[in-house]
């Protein structure tokens, strides 16, 4: 069994943060666990890194990885262990 992981940076988390939000929602039948991280100890860090457990076929991954990639300081990459 593959274990699908998905790692999302965004660089401007404030400004692009619905729209993210926009692509994660569209495809929130196939992420089986979402976890952000962001800098704390920084209040003016703009950086955030998200972690998604993937569930579903290769297309659907492929699809929500090209969405995600679309958006403006966003970069996505999958990870199949």
């Amino acid at each position: 069994m593959d274990c699908n992981i998905m790692i999302v940076k965004i660089d401007a988390r404030r400004e692009k943060s619905t729209e993210v939000q926009e692509v994660l929602s569209k495809f929130g039948h196939s992420i089986k666990m979402r976890l952000g991280l962001h800098e704390t100890v920084n209040d003016s860090s703009d950086e955030g890194v998200l972690i998604l457990q993937l569930a579903g076929g290769n297309a659907e991954m492929l699809d929500l990885d090209k969405a995600l990639n679309k958006l403006e300081s966003v970069q996505a990459k999958m990870v199949i262990l």
